[in-house]
């Protein structure tokens, strides 16, 4: 029974490390996305391709993400905002946007 679980568990975190593998490819797409966009003006068709290929699908549910339309058009507002991902995803980011917010809201 002990090295069911073992198993398990190894498999479990095997299983997130190919998910957060997946989800780095996403945001390279999205960093692609970015600089196709800034270069020459059609980032957010490029990932929306991406998103709807059949690789695209692929990246995108291995990742953990639902492949849908939902989300491509998530993907391409955030493309068109022209943000690179680790600048998005980072801590002064996060905090200067909750800063505008609470500004914008009082």
């Amino acid at each position: 029974m002990g090295e069911f679980v073992d198993g398990t568990a190894f498999n479990h975190e095997q299983g997130n490390r190919a998910r957060k593998l997946f989800a780095a490819v996403v945001l390279a797409a999205l960093d692609d996305a970015i600089a196709d966009d800034k270069k020459y003006g059609n980032g957010p068709e490029q990932i929306a391709r991406w998103a709807r290929s059949r690789d695209g699908r692929e990246v995108l549910s291995c990742a953990g993400i639902d492949p849908n339309e939902r989300v491509v058009t998530g993907l391409m507002d955030f493309v068109s905002k022209g943000i690179r991902t680790s600048v998005a995803l980072s801590r002064e980011e996060s905090e200067r946007r909750h800063a505008a917010e609470a500004a914008e809201a009082a």
